[in-house]
Order: C-alpha cells, then structure tokens, then sequence
C-alpha cells in the first residue's frame, strides 16, 4: 500500500534512507515525507527502527540516502544546524528543569549562544524575540496561561506539552515527536491530540512516533509502518488498520480500539 503524496510540495522528505550499525540494518532504504499541515504517523513494533529514523533526519546518527527540509538537503548538516533550519524533535526521556517555571525551560531551548547573543545582550537588542518565540510557542500548545507556573506543578499531560513547546520555540516548521504520549492518561492523551492539531492547522508539520495507536489513528493524516527497519505498509488510518500485513505484524486486530501487541 502507498500513500499518494501531498499536492503541496513536502516540507519534510527522507528518500531511500538507511543506518546501519555494524551489519545491522537499523532503517532500510526508507522514503517518507510530510506535507505542509500534516501530522503524519510512524509506528511498528519495539526495535522497529522508528527512533533511529529520527535519530537520522535530526542529525544525531549517520545514515545514508537524501533529507529535504523544504527546498534544502539538510543530511550533511550537523545536529544544531537543522535544528535552526527549523527541524525539531523531542526525546523519549525528554526531562525538564523541574525548578524552573514553564517560560523559563522554553527560553533556555530558544536561547542563542555565541558572541552574538553577548553584544545584543550588552547594548539590549533582540531580547524581546526570544520572549515572543516562548509566548508563540506556548500559545500554540494551549499553556500561554501557565507560563509562570514551576513545571512540577503541571500535571504529566502539561509537562508532555511544554516539551512539545520547548522544541516548537525557535520558528520550527516541522516536529519530530518520539512517543510524546508516553504514560498519559486516555483523557489527557486526547487533550494532547487536539493540541496537535492546532500546531498542524497553525503551520507546523509533525512526524509523531508513538505507540498511542487511540492518538495515531485519531490525529494523523497518514501513517507509515516500519518493520525490521523496512516500511512494510503506508496510508490512511482507515487503510492502516485493515492492512493485513500490519496487523500480522503490530496491530494484532483490526480493531483500533485493540492496543498492539508491543506496546
């Protein structure tokens, strides 16, 4: 099964993408791409190679083949290069400053280092911008009111948000999300998929791993199916859960209410 591309040129594109670690094949020649508004799926049993794959777009693992960001090949930059390209990503133990306040942890991610950053500091230009990118950032996450809040206060779905909004600070165009729904409850899950939609419908891209398949099949436009590193099926939910290979595979039930057998 394949997907028909977007009609708008893909703001995200892996084309025949591999890792290999030793003589393991982590990712297999995969193609993927992510249309402007999308949030788009990757999902597939533990040790499918979902982490890698983003590991290798976001510059953190050497993999071969070609990633576009836009108009612009990005895999031969460096990690914090395409980061201010506007690639973003969280992590699956993405811990925040349990004693900072929520703007706080957001300013951190979105704060220049360099020699720049001391001049404008020093003659008190451009700091207004890095508060505009946290109060965007928070406003697309739905916590603009909680700003002042120390994080341990939030409950666990809020902190989920404020590390979504930690990598949206800094004008990102596409998000990369590895399992952002980790050990969230079903309502705060569901709150977590309206918010991500929002990001979407205000123009940022994602790409989200998670193994919520009640989240992936609710939010995502398309989902791709890894297996052994190879993409075995992509789709529609609908086309997702009635392929037969996915289900054999990750899903064991056409029922998407069924949680998958690896979860």
């Amino acid at each position: 099964m394949s997907a028909e591309p977007t009609s708008a040129r893909p703001l995200l594109r892996a084309s025949n993408l591999s890792v290999h670690y030793g003589g393991v094949c982590a990712n297999d020649a995969i193609d993927l791409h992510v249309g402007p508004g999308e949030v788009v799926g990757l999902i597939g049993p533990n040790g499918a190679g979902k982490t890698t794959f983003i590991d290798a777009i976001s510059g953190f693992t050497p993999s071969s083949g070609e990633v576009w960001l836009g108009e612009t090949r990005i895999e031969r930059m460096p990690a914090h290069r395409r980061r201010k390209a506007g690639l973003a990503r969280t992590w699956q133990a993405g811990e925040l400053f349990a004693d900072l306040t929520v703007a706080e942890n957001l300013s951190v991610a979105s704060h220049t280092v360099g020699w720049r950053m001391v001049v404008a500091d020093l003659v008190r230009i451009g700091r207004e911008r890095p508060h505009r990118e946290v109060e965007r950032a928070l406003e697309l996450v739905g916590l603009r009111g909680e700003a002042d809040r120390v994080v341990t206060d939030l409950s666990l779905g809020q902190q989920k948000l404020v590390g979504v909004a930690r990598a949206l600070a800094g004008e990102s165009s596409v998000l990369l999300l590895d399992e952002p729904a980790a050990g969230l409850g079903t309502d705060e899950s569901l709150h977590f998929g309206r918010q991500l939609r929002e990001i979407a419908a205000g123009g940022v891209s994602a790409l989200l791993v998670d193994h919520d398949m009640g989240l992936v099949l609710d939010v995502c436009d398309r989902v791709y199916v890894l297996d052994f590193g190879k993409l075995i099926a992509t789709g529609t939910p609908a086309e997702i859960v009635a392929d037969e290979a996915v289900v054999a595979a990750y899903l064991g039930s056409a029922d998407p209410e069924t949680p998958p057998v690896n979860a």
